[in-house]
């Protein structure tokens, strides 16, 4: 058995204690295990918020028009997710659901599945006006959708995000990012996670898409903190750091109070993928995990 085999089968008996299959594939009911260290990391990540930071949370919809404004349809249309509903009177609703062709007849709504937790913030923000001098900090969390073409059991298609997001000047947003980033290596530690930290891409769309990955790579705008679940080859992005540029400010007319376009930029904390990361690396009884790792997640 080769070390990528063994690995993968020993996250594949781990999940059967943390993760209930459901009917939709990517979709699982968490157990009580899972979700008590689930409910440990958040309250380890929300001890490292920065002073002022504005808390939200979001639930998993959120306007369609204001996603499209965002350029989410133009970077990711292959991930997005929309919601649907029968339209009409009772009687017509009624004739519908008994004939056979009631999804045929489906219409889409104003809303959309949430795809990360920082999109609702951008509109949010652009309707109080120009950004304070000091800049913006959010903390937010959002139960998320992204379509994706494999199921991995770290790649679900129904997941938890958890974020740390910075509004202002270029010097804000990329130095908000990079002491995320300087962060990092001490925030695995922590959790006693082996680790490595490597410059990234999002999974952008098409032909034009590859052309924006390259881009992003050589601008440095995206790291991503990796842990050895089933892959070393392929290992699992946990968390994220973002510098978005201007792309945000630009698409909310996003301003300083100098009259300057936004620079945004986020931390992202992927909850099921570190919790599984933490399964993987110590066990499932947490009674035999090490003992500074229960402490930080009040275990």
């Amino acid at each position: 058995m080769t070390m990528n085999s063994a690995a993968k089968d020993h996250v594949e008996s781990i999940t059967k204690a943390l993760l209930i299959p459901t009917a939709a594939a990517g979709v699982y009911a968490r157990t009580a295990l899972f979700e008590q260290v689930v409910e440990g990391l958040a309250a380890f990540i929300g001890r490292r918020r920065d002073a002022e930071t504005e808390i939200l949370r979001f639930p998993p919809v959120m306007s369609r028009q204001q996603l499209q404004s965002s350029g989410y349809l133009q970077s990711f249309p292959h991930l997005l997710g929309c919601v649907s509903s029968l339209d009409g009177d009772e009687s017509d609703i009624r004739a519908l659901v008994k004939g056979s062709d009631w999804l045929a007849r489906l219409a889409t709504t104003d809303m959309v599945l949430n795809p990360a937790a920082c999109y609702p913030v951008y509109p949010l923000a652009a309707a109080r006006g120009q950004i304070p001098a000091k800049g913006l900090l959010f903390d937010v969390a959002a139960y998320c959708f992204r379509h994706e073409a494999t199921h991995e059991i770290d790649r679900l298609q129904a997941f938890q995000m958890r974020e740390y997001l910075c509004l202002g000047s270029a010097s804000q947003a990329l130095g908000f990012r990079d002491r995320w980033l300087s962060r990092a290596d001490e925030f695995a530690m922590q959790l006693g996670l082996p680790h490595r930290i490597e410059p990234a891409s999002d999974p952008f769309f098409g032909r034009a898409g590859r052309l924006a990955s390259i881009s992003q790579l050589e601008q440095s705008l995206k790291f991503e903190l990796l842990v050895s679940l089933h892959s070393d080859r392929q290992p699992t992005a946990c968390m994220s750091f973002n510098y978005h540029l201007d792309h945000f400010g630009k698409a909310w007319n996003l301003r300083t109070e100098t009259g300057q376009i936004a620079h945004t930029a986020c931390v992202a904390f992927g909850m099921e993928r570190l919790a599984l990361a933490l399964f993987a690396t110590h066990g499932i009884e947490l009674t035999s995990w090490p003992t500074p790792v229960r402490t930080n997640l009040s275990l």
